[in-house]
């Protein structure tokens, strides 16, 4: 065995470890062919009113501008599926399923930190940071070099043994490791179900989201009014969508988390419309204390469901 495999040994068996269910690794370079693909994609203002993501294009194209000397772009998959759905029929208000519980920013940052402790103790020093969507990371790209599945048409890193319902990190360090190879196709084929599920097509062409037009991007990242032309196609999401991941195909194929962390709320699991309705502000910090859902604040959170034109119940 090499250094290089026993280095890509050492990273692997410690992702297992901690409880992530895939790890993959790919050589820290240039991402040349996704280059003009984001240049395209940012021109056609796919990106909406999300500004930041025109930032740093260098540094989201080239790891070594965010690690001095890096060689590996270690990839992690770690699964939020839930043991059990909260209301999702045609008449609930719904919440994305990555949202149920805490947000996964600060659960697995500590696990990456806690990963880059254990390489250190167990080959020695190493520069490295790690990145959970905090920072201009093209962490689906990534994990498709690393070979941990494809790029599917709805945007999103499918796996062919759990789907899409999980979370993506990276560790960027100066450890050179023997890198996994890529999958040799991708495995949508002729489906188009997600495509054809997206209620506001932002779906525009196969891999290609306009996130202008997204669910998650209107009920989160979109801070001014929801603009008219979305009123009736929302199907109820109010915060964050799931629609064009449980229409997939290779999402039968997801199973429970294990992570305590992510299990929701007991109130939040018992609601009904007219508490989403008639939430207060603490109602709203009680069930959302350490949630994602903190993003959009009440404020915001009443502004999606009250687009959605519920009835209140005094009306």
């Amino acid at each position: 065995m090499t250094p290089t495999d026993k280095n890509s040994q050492t990273i692997k068996s410690t992702a297992h470890r901690l409880g992530f269910d895939f790890c993959g690794i790919a050589k820290a370079e240039f991402l040349e062919e996704e280059a003009p693909r984001l240049e395209e994609w940012l021109n056609r203002n796919y990106h909406g009113k999300m500004g930041y993501l025109a930032n740093h294009f260098d540094k989201r194209l080239d790891p070594t501008k965010l690690v001095e000397g890096a060689k590996t772009v270690v990839s992690l998959i770690y699964n939020y599926y839930p043991v059990q759905n909260l209301p999702e029929g045609k008449s609930d208000i719904k919440l994305a399923k990555y949202a149920y519980g805490a947000d996964y920013h600060d659960v697995i940052r500590d696990k990456l930190n806690e990963f880059l402790e254990l390489l250190r103790e167990e080959i020695g020093e190493i520069n490295g940071r790690s990145f959970v969507d905090s920072a201009p990371v093209m962490e689906r790209q990534w994990a498709e070099k690393a070979g941990l599945g494809w790029i599917g048409k709805n945007s999103l890193l499918l796996n062919r043994e759990m789907g899409s319902f999980f979370f993506l990190a990276e560790l960027i360090i100066d450890l050179e490791a023997t890198p996994d190879l890529p999958l040799a196709k991708d495995y949508c084929g002729t489906c188009t179900a997600c495509i054809d599920a997206c209620p506001t097509d932002a779906i525009v062409q196969a891999g290609v989201v306009d996130a202008s037009r997204c669910i998650s991007y209107l009920t989160i990242e979109l801070k001014e009014a929801i603009p008219d032309e979305f009123a009736g196609k929302m199907e109820n999401w109010a915060f964050g969508c799931d629609i064009c991941q449980d229409v997939c195909p290779w999402n039968r194929f997801s199973r429970p988390h294990q992570e305590p962390a992510f299990q929701p709320n007991r109130e939040l699991g018992n609601f009904t419309n007219r508490d989403w309705i008639e939430m207060t502000e603490e109602t709203f910090k009680r069930v959302f204390p350490k949630s994602a859902v903190k993003r959009t604040k009440l404020s915001g959170l009443k502004r999606n469901v009250d687009f959605l034109n519920f009835k209140r119940p005094s009306d």
